[in-house]
């Protein structure tokens, strides 16, 4: 099978190369995957930049496809399912930069026939760190939720999630265009977080304070944060690497919890709970399609090239081009 493989860390076009390596045979529990479109994060070009792999790794942690093989204790009536994968390559050499990976059966999640490829490959790691972010300190029905980066996609996600559970939703976004992709989420209110009145914008939406902020730039936006939180809120941070200068008695006084979110280490419990409620929303057709550019398997390095430079939207590879 073709397949995107790197041996050690560094810039992508110096890494990367273009293999016709082995195609995976599934294991007990386990289902391979055919894939179609294979999605990159950030995450991606972060481990391929800074850890080495143990001998060689095909990245990626999303994608979708059908599933063409499946290993003992399996139910073979999966053979021929339609699915978006996610975690391919959490401890696995075999990502989804390739034509096929092989995953444990719950990481291969039925895709309904009415949406697209394109759209299973841009969930997984976004979709589910947008649901854990807003659902796992309780309910959110009725609540001012504040989402930063709206245009982003784990903070579109969020919107959208955060509207379909009920929420009140307010978005930050930087031009009218990232704008434009918070309102079609589903957010009552796009700010400029960049704004002198932000801040008033925001307490005008929500006069009592939001209750829960999904925040991609922690360091960058706590003053508008902590500015707007109600008493007893969290801030659900997952995106920055940044260090944080962190105000403890402003904190401590609004009895305001900071929540830092790996998608990677959450308990088996949370993420399957994440599965389920992205499941539900594409169902229901609640998750909107952000823009997507494609790229070829063998231009896999200005894919990871554009994910780290911010590109607006997903970046997915195109594993039948």
């Amino acid at each position: 099978m073709r397949a995107a493989v790197y041996r050690r860390t560094g810039p992508a076009a110096a890494v990367f190369t273009l293999e016709d390596a082995p195609t995976p045979e599934p294991g007990p529990g386990e289902v391979r995957v055919r894939l179609r479109l294979a999605g990159v994060n950030p995450t991606d070009w972060k481990m391929r930049s800074s850890t080495e792999p143990a001998d060689f790794q095909i990245p990626g942690q999303d994608g979708a496809g059908d599933i063409d093989a499946v290993g003992k204790g399996v139910d073979p009536g999966r053979i021929g399912e339609r699915v978006w994968v996610w975690f391919a390559a959490r401890g696995r050499p075999w990502g989804t930069a390739a034509e096929w990976t092989v995953v444990p059966s719950r990481q291969a999640v039925q895709l309904p026939d009415e949406v697209s490829y394109e759209q299973g490959a841009s969930l997984g790691i976004p979709a589910m760190t947008a649901w854990h972010c807003l659902h796992v300190d309780g309910a959110i029905d009725g609540r001012p939720v504040l989402v930063a980066g709206g245009a982003g996609a784990v903070g579109n996600a969020a919107v959208a999630l955060a509207h379909r559970g009920g929420a009140r939703v307010v978005a930050t976004a930087s031009t009218p265009e990232k704008a434009a992709l918070a309102e079609s989420a589903g957010a009552d209110l796009v700010v400029d977080y960049r704004a002198p009145d932000a801040a008033e914008r925001i307490r005008a939406f929500a006069p009592e304070g939001v209750d829960r902020v999904v925040e991609v730039a922690l360091g960058a936006n706590l003053e508008l944060d902590l500015a707007v939180v109600a008493p007893h809120a969290v801030v659900a941070t997952y995106a920055d690497d940044r260090v944080a200068d962190l105000p403890v008695r402003r904190l401590m006084v609004n009895n305001t919890m900071l929540r830092f979110v790996l998608v990677y280490g959450v308990a088996d419990a949370d993420l399957d709970a994440a599965v389920a409620g992205v499941s539900a929303a594409l169902a229901d057709g609640a998750l909107p399609a952000l823009p997507v550019a494609r790229y070829p398997l063998d231009r896999v390095a200005e894919a990871h090239d554009a994910v780290q430079a911010g590109t607006v939207g997903r970046v997915l590879l195109d594993l039948d081009a």
